[in-house]
């Protein structure tokens, strides 16, 4: 067995038990109990943060241990580094179930989302979506305990907390900002990609690529101001280059593959990079065509097989997989300037691969 299948064998039951234990409060440990007639649903609650904790491919998690290991972290403390990488995977799942809400989302990782299957459980819309907006608070909390319990038994124990707490503020702002460019014009295309790459800076970069390098760095011992230069580094480009792809495979790819209607950023009318490339490229009359699509509040389905074709026949498919190329040669740039060794600079890279897949394997 490879040592990426091992690490995953060892996240995947570890997530499941964290979750469960840091979701489910402190009864039991001297806070309070909760009544009986509240029993039934805070178990649903905490069975599905289980449940919505499973089945993401555990990118963050494996590049934080490939990275630790690149670099150099202790064997011996490399327990607490797991409990590290399992606490962003924790965060990203808070991070869904709230996005799910925001975006009215019915599917993630091709079951339905979290606040959709609390609602059925419930059979009460406005419960269940309580419930899940709760849920991802529970869990955003959780991550934190998780965090800062793993911090203890590493080196730069409050370097790690800060870059944790960080990653957090980072995307919390990131999704502010998500909301604000969906209110861009559409008649600047270059200010409206220029917001949009913005946006996946904050929201996706940091806590994608950025974090699980520098949470990694900070663990093997380096110094904090070495370990955030070096994450901007290599993780900037590689998470950019990552967003792009997963907005390519919304209009490339499918269901099966993703576990999201393809087309649903279309569907959503979202402002994208694609979005702004495609009217970037197009002429007068594809131009106002997409315009008023994007500005209508709702798209058909004629309208998503509209701008599918529109994205690839204006050049903005094009376009991207250009942009997603030259971030990646920028990503492997930057592992080559951190001076590692032949073998573990293989490793990082490999782990890296996995973001962009499709430009990596060319």
């Amino acid at each position: 067995m490879c040592k990426t299948d091992v690490d995953r064998s060892l996240i995947e039951p570890r997530i499941a038990a964290l979750v469960a234990a840091c979701a489910a409060g402190p009864e039991g440990e001297g806070g309070p109990a909760i009544p009986v007639a509240c029993r039934a649903m805070m178990d649903a609650v905490v069975a599905q943060g289980v449940a919505s904790s499973e089945g993401g491919k555990r990118l963050r998690a494996l590049l934080a241990l490939a990275a630790y290991d690149a670099f150099g972290g202790p064997a011996a403390a490399r327990g607490a580094m797991v409990d590290m990488a399992c606490a962003i995977e924790v965060f990203q799942t808070a991070a869904l179930v709230h996005d799910d809400i925001i975006d009215e989302s019915d599917l993630r990782r091709g079951r339905p989302s979290a606040h959709r299957a609390l609602e059925d459980w419930t059979g009460d819309t406005a419960i269940g979506r309580g419930l899940g907006l709760m849920l991802g608070d529970l869990l955003a909390t959780a991550c934190v305990s998780i965090a800062n319990d793993a911090a203890g038994r590493l080196p730069n124990t409050s370097a790690l907390v800060a870059a944790f707490l960080g990653m957090q503020r980072e995307v919390e702002i990131g999704q502010v900002l998500d909301l604000a460019v969906e209110r861009a014009p559409l008649d600047d295309p270059q200010a409206l990609a220029q917001a949009s790459l913005g946006v996946f800076r904050w929201k996706t970069a940091s806590y994608t690529t950025i974090a699980p390098l520098q949470l990694a760095l900070l663990a093997a011992g380096a110094a904090p101001d070495e370990a955030r230069r070096t994450a901007l580094a290599v993780g900037e480009p590689l998470g950019l280059a990552f967003q792009l792809e997963d907005d390519l495979i919304d209009v490339t790819g499918s269901s099966r593959t993703s576990g999201k209607p393809v087309g649903g950023d279309i569907r959503e009318g979202k402002r994208t990079v694609l979005l702004a490339d495609a009217i970037a490229g197009a002429d007068d009359a594809e131009r106002r065509e997409l315009i008023g699509m994007f500005s209508s509040p709702s798209r058909t389905e004629d309208d998503v097989r509209r701008a599918i074709g529109l994205f690839s026949s204006t050049g903005a498919v094009e376009r991207s997989h250009a942009r997603i190329a030259r971030l990646w040669r920028d990503t492997l740039g930057a592992i080559a300037g951190t001076g590692l060794a032949p073998g573990a600079r293989t490793a990082l890279e490999a782990a890296c691969a996995r973001f962009v897949p499709d430009v990596a394997e060319r």
